[in-house]
């Protein structure tokens, strides 16, 4: 897969590009592809929790063509939104490239990117922004995700190892607390702290950080890219941050089918693996991708030995033993 992230210079050119007019303190990016429903809830819950004289909202249409754009101008003018501004991307090259597009359309200090399956809650966008004002080396700032009742979701992370992946495919307690420190998935911290990533699903990024380290990598179509921005952060000196104060609902799954498929155990796409091999080989090269593979399969063979002696509750999906190989 090409590598399309380009040089730090040229992310900078492409940002010069600025076809909304004025300077803005935060600018609320919304991807959709075909959930038109959900991206007006979204746009009407952020809509509340920024400053109309100060902020932006900008809704990427990912080339969805069904009709989603036209239903949420349609929806804008009938809950009465203000300042939200539609792009048609013309194709759908992934989350990265969504998010980029919208980036590229307007400055501002800060970018609020936002899955269509979130709502903001009250204050959280403010939240962020003091996070991020507090500290100059922060370079993003995540919320606390959490479902609507409130409770709240994983959303830090540490980074993705070869140990990590034999942990997720063994799938059993005592590799999990053995190998406890590459385990990727960190409890929920009631406190602010600095993880190694945090789900992009909502998250402030700071325009210091593009300007650092550049725009999202387009190589990723979905999956990885936010690990992988994490990582360039910190490889540059900067840190990110999470901030529970600052509260987001995630609708988990309903922008995208990886997590319905993985909970039935059906295969997944096949952009999710080819995100998941150009991580490891970005971030450990050929040798690190062959070891995460390896230490996969060997966690394999573990909970397949389990799934003979009568132990069904399948930590795989299909085909995942070949899928990891993907390109």
């Amino acid at each position: 897969m090409q590598d399309r992230t380009g040089t730090h210079d040229e992310a900078s050119r492409r940002l010069s590009v600025v076809p909304l007019p004025g300077v803005h303190r935060i600018a609320a990016i919304v991807l959709n592809h075909r959930t038109p429903d959900l991206a007006l809830d979204c746009l009407e819950s952020v809509a509340r929790t920024l400053d109309p004289a100060r902020d932006t909202i900008v809704v990427v249409d990912n080339a969805s063509g069904d009709g989603s754009a036209e239903r949420i101008r349609t929806g804008i003018l009938e809950r009465g939104l203000q300042g939200v501004t539609v792009i048609e991307s013309p194709r759908n090259d992934g989350f990265a490239a969504g998010n980029n597009v919208g980036i590229r359309a307007v400055e501002a200090s800060a970018y609020l990117l936002l899955n269509s399956d979130t709502l903001v809650r009250p204050g959280a966008a403010e939240l962020l922004w003091e996070a991020l004002e507090r500290d100059s080396s922060r370079a993003l700032a995540a919320p606390r995700l959490e479902g609507l009742s409130g409770d709240a979701q994983i959303s830090c992370f540490r980074d993705h190892s070869p140990w990590s992946e034999l942990i997720s495919s063994a799938g059993t307690g005592v590799v999990r607390r053995l190998l406890a420190r590459w385990d990727v998935p960190l409890p929920v911290h009631d406190e602010a702290f600095s993880p190694d990533w945090v789900s992009f699903a909502a998250v402030l990024v700071s325009r210091r950080a593009i300007d650092r380290v550049g725009l999202l990598d387009e190589g990723y179509f979905m999956y990885f890219e936010d690990a992988d921005y994490a990582r360039r952060i910190r490889a540059a000196g900067m840190h990110v941050w999470y901030e529970p104060a600052a509260r987001v609902v995630h609708l988990r799954g309903r922008s995208s089918p990886v997590k319905r498929l993985t909970a039935a155990r059906k295969r997944r796409p096949r952009y999710y693996y080819a995100s998941r091999s150009r991580y490891f080989l970005r971030a450990r090269g050929l040798s690190g991708w062959i070891a995460a593979n390896l230490l996969w399969t060997a966690g394999r063979c573990m909970s397949f030995v389990r799934e003979i002696l009568g132990d069904r509750d399948r930590p795989h999906v299909e085909r995942e033993t070949l899928d990891i190989w993907i390109r």
